[in-house]
């Protein structure tokens, strides 16, 4: 994704209502739930025309709505005008979190589940998928938070629906730091990516190779070039200006992605060191090395 935050009325203490939408298979039970442990009271493919009844319903509570294509009566810009009508007449903060992934992986969830997609009937998997997307585009331009889920795990889109809209109250933001190696692809969900190719690989080195950017003996490798100190001394210059502005701007989570070749070495320990400087700030930190193999930290 590039991964944009509502608007800053997600800061303030009212109640909230969050449209859950997007491609099937992408992750809506999972945000669903994220935002249920979260808090909120959660709805799920109902039709369009109730949701003016469940929120006046529930006037004092937060609210999460699931709606996609195969809702009951589902129309993409009668969604689009519902919202834009609540947004004028409830108390609540409202957001819609659109979720989405590359039909490839889409394809593989369902067989991997054996399900069939809800609109490709006697079809192959990728004709419902891409009839979906179709019915979901006039949707595209009243998305307050877009989550490519490609290449997440579950536990990372909890992670960044509860991001957005964990808290309900005032709250730092969130600042969540990502490697990632680009031979891989770029992280969708970054709302900046920084490149460390330009530092001496410890990858050409065979003592190194096998080793990880956690590994010690990386780090002093890859701290032997004066780049490297170039690097974190100017991001975290420029970071400690920039994030209060996007803070300021109502930003409630932001995501910080590093990339080098493979995603193994360089990339990884400039994470690493990265997150020690934020650990010295004030507001919530949490990191991921998206190309390693998930080891707890």
């Amino acid at each position: 994704m590039t991964a944009t935050s509502p608007t800053s009325q997600t800061q303030t203490a009212a109640p909230r209502l969050v449209i859950v939408t997007g491609i099937s298979g992408a992750g809506k039970s999972v945000a669903l739930q994220a935002l249920e442990d979260a808090g909120f009271e959660t709805v799920d493919n109902i039709p369009v025309a109730l949701i003016h009844a469940i929120v006046a319903a529930q006037e004092d509570r937060s609210i999460a709505v699931g709606v996609d294509a195969r809702t009951r009566d589902f129309d993409a810009k009668k969604l689009l005008g519902t919202v834009d009508v609540l947004r004028q007449q409830t108390a609540k903060n409202v957001a819609v979190i659109f979720l989405d992934a590359d039909t490839d992986v889409l394809v593989q969830r369902y067989t991997e589940t054996r399900r069939p997609h809800p609109l490709a009937h006697e079809r192959p998997i990728s004709d419902g998928i891409e009839t979906e997307r179709r019915l979901l585009s006039p949707l595209r331009p009243g998305i307050d938070v877009l989550v490519d889920t490609s290449r997440l795990a579950p536990t990372d889109l909890k992670r960044i629906v509860q991001g957005h809209f964990g808290s309900k109250g005032l709250k730092r933001m969130q600042v969540f730091l990502m490697s990632f190696g680009f031979r891989y692809g770029l992280p969708r969900e970054a709302d900046i990516v920084l490149d460390v190719r330009f530092l001496k690989n410890p990858h050409y080195e065979a003592q190194l190779r096998s080793l990880t950017g956690r590994d010690s003996a990386v780090g002093a490798f890859i701290d032997q070039d004066p780049a490297a100190g170039l690097f974190l001394e100017h991001v975290s210059t420029l970071l400690d200006k920039l994030l209060p502005l996007y803070e300021r701007e109502g930003k409630s989570y932001f995501t910080i992605a590093i990339g080098c070749t493979g995603g193994q070495h360089r990339s990884v320990y400039m994470v690493e060191r990265l997150a020690a400087w934020f650990r010295q700030r004030p507001g919530p930190i949490d990191i991921r090395h998206r190309d390693l193999p998930q080891i707890p930290h």
